[in-house]
């Protein structure tokens, strides 16, 4: 019992964790991985050199959880329009998902999993094999759906489904690309309307 009223060993964080890496986590996403310095960081996240390093790990670990982060945040679209019940359906949500996303008020403009590292050098390596794989991911998940569809004869025959996720994820991320570049919610809205019209049909 007098074990379990010993107060942990070493001071308490005095940080709100979840709160810093969401500040990491926008950094990153506007500044992308090679452009957002310790310092930038730091100051965002209010806290410490030390206190990243001990609570985050390096700048690598950091930049991996604040990609796991816009994964499960503002990218959360991606999974969500999986379980669309039609290959229209999962397209459909995952291009306006872009469009919500890459111009969401308060919130860097495009997407981090598109900007995170396009620029970065030998140093940022480790960030773009993060990202690559990333965005392999996602590219996957589209694949793996329009081919049940396909089996399901939810897509016409002589679609092929890999080429058809590679359509959408590329729609997808032309629309962060020009989010980053300042164009509207209502352009962004209207390109990827524009693509779904020539979605394939009987």
């Amino acid at each position: 019992m007098e074990s379990q009223r010993k107060a942990p060993i070493g001071r308490p964080r005095g940080f709100d964790a979840d709160e810093a890496l969401e500040r990491a986590m926008r950094v990153f996403w506007e500044q992308g991985y090679e452009g957002a310095g310790l310092a930038d960081l730091t100051k965002a996240m209010g806290i410490t050199r030390t206190s990243v390093y001990a609570a985050f790990g390096n700048k690598d670990e950091l930049f991996r959880k604040a990609l796991e982060r816009y994964s499960e945040g503002p990218a959360a679209y991606g999974p969500r329009a999986l379980r669309e019940p039609t290959a229209r359906g999962v397209a459909t949500a995952f291009l306006n998902g872009s469009v919500r996303t890459t111009t969401r008020p308060g919130y860097p403009a495009g997407c981090l999993g598109v900007q995170g590292s396009l620029a970065a050098g030998a140093q940022g390596r480790d960030a773009r094999d993060a990202l690559n794989a990333w965005r392999d991911e996602g590219l996957s998940g589209l694949r793996d759906r329009f081919r049940r569809a396909a089996d399901e004869g939810d897509l016409p025959a002589d679609v092929d489904p890999a080429a058809l996720a590679r359509y959408v994820m590329t729609v997808a991320n032309g629309i962060a690309v020009q989010a980053a570049g300042g164009a509207t919610r209502d352009e962004l809205q209207q390109v990827a309307d524009l693509a779904l019209r020539s979605w394939p049909s009987d």
